[in-house]
């Protein structure tokens, strides 16, 4: 057995994580924490407050902290250099795009929520692609 560690499926070569894949995983962190505060806070006043429809904050609340779960695990994936961990993160901000477009179509104070929403997406998508980071998670890495 070589004492040199050998990528695995899961599992990326052992080589200090970037920085730039720490701040994809701390972005997709804060998306995910987000999501899991508006669905805590939906679910929360769909069952003491008073909605216009009680079963339909209680039902989006569910529907937000199910939706938490996908960049909460894929930013913990980034953090530990997890191969895996990249899909999930592309999907998630790629999810973002009409919501950011419902939030600046609505107007209002909104519109901020959904530019810092578009900005946080952008950077995730361009830190996940940068080479440095497919390097560290070991996608495109081969074996010679």
């Amino acid at each position: 057995m070589s004492s040199e560690q050998k990528p695995t499926p899961d599992r990326a070569p052992a080589e200090p994580r970037p920085a730039r894949l720490t701040a994809a995983a701390a972005l997709a962190g804060v998306e995910g924490l987000a999501l899991a505060a508006l669905g805590v806070y939906l679910l929360v006043m769909g069952l003491l407050g008073d909605p216009d429809s009680p079963r339909q904050a209680e039902t989006g609340g569910l529907t937000l902290l199910a939706l938490a779960a996908l960049p909460l695990v894929a930013a913990r994936g980034l953090l530990l250099c997890r191969r895996w961990s990249r899909g999930p993160a592309l999907i998630t901000q790629l999810m973002a795009v009409p919501v950011v477009w419902t939030l600046v179509d609505t107007g209002g104070a909104l519109v901020a929520a959904g530019v810092a929403l578009a900005v946080a997406a952008a950077t995730v998508l361009v830190l996940l692609i940068n080479p440095t980071a497919t390097r560290a998670l070991g996608i495109g890495v081969t074996d010679a």
